[in-house]
């Protein structure tokens, strides 16, 4: 065979990984817009997760809320008498913090969960596998929902500044929801292959709530601007908590918010393409 030939087959095998590549691309990004638009569906998926969990309950869904405004109570008085703290300033500190650690725990924890809970599903139902993501991220703005109202009771009974500034709120839940998205698409395909990755990202995250400033400030821990600089859960924290506290979130927080959603995306749709179409057989 003449070096012309081989270096003809060459390129046309180059060409021809490309453009398979290129065309799993489009797939999952198609995937996911699909996804997007049968909102109808795991809207009512989401929604019925909730109520299956609090089944028979008198309460229903508002144990969140009770369990979150019980929690919150006793760490502060227990944590505001350690660290002699000021309830009047720690309690509402506290008390954003936990509903948004709450959230982002949420986030990533079923993330990872996001396929293999939906196995039936994924195998008998002839829908984008993206739906099963927001499915996850439905479930846990309604839990949030519940949630907030502790944090504005705290606001409100310690007369908390509540600005101009929280209409960072909102734009900082979009940002949250979008790393969410591509956790639940990464993390969940990662799961369905390998059945230890939720009980790892499990473990990671209970250690991250401690060297994470939720139930202690960061002006507590000395030389701490490297440390937070590099916790990334801190950012994440910090662009919603601070707008709920009155006060505008830091430029530095939100650079570091966005490339973590710019690098986390690139991953999740890298991985995404390459094996969404074995979710089924992995499940």
């Amino acid at each position: 065979m003449s070096t012309d030939t081989q270096h003809g087959e060459s390129s046309l095998l180059i060409q021809l990984q490309h453009g398979l590549k290129r065309e799993q691309f489009e797939r999952a990004l198609h995937d996911i817009r699909a996804g997007w638009k049968r909102r109808e569906l795991w809207m009512t998926l989401g929604l019925q997760d909730v109520r299956q969990r609090y089944r028979r309950s008198k309460l229903g869904p508002f144990w969140i809320t009770l369990s979150m405004a019980i929690m919150v109570l006793a760490l502060g008085l227990l944590y505001g008498q350690i660290f002699g703290q000021d309830l009047h300033d720690y309690l509402p500190f506290l008390a954003a913090g936990f509903v948004i650690w709450g959230l982002i725990a949420s986030l990533v924890n079923d993330g990872c969960q996001s396929f293999i809970l939906a196995e039936g599903m994924i195998r008998q139902l002839n829908a984008p596998l993206s739906i099963y993501a927001y499915r996850g991220l439905w479930s846990t703005l309604i839990a949030f929902a519940h949630n907030i109202w502790v944090f504005l009771g705290v606001a409100l009974w310690f007369g908390v500044d509540l600005n101009w500034n929280l209409l960072w709120v909102p734009v900082a839940l979009l940002m949250l929801f979008l790393n969410g998205l591509w956790m639940a698409l990464f993390l969940g395909l990662l799961s369905a292959r390998f059945r230890d990755v939720p009980l790892i990202i499990g473990s990671v995250v209970q250690v991250l709530f401690f060297i994470t400033p939720v139930i202690w400030k960061p002006d507590m821990l000395p030389g701490r601007a490297l440390w937070l600089d590099l916790n990334p859960f801190y950012h994440l924290v910090e662009i919603m908590r601070a707008p709920l506290l009155g006060q505008p979130p830091a430029l530095g927080n939100w650079l570091t918010v966005i490339a973590i959603t710019i690098i986390g995306w690139a991953v999740a749709l890298f991985f995404y393409s390459a094996y969404r179409w074995r979710v089924a057989y992995w499940v």
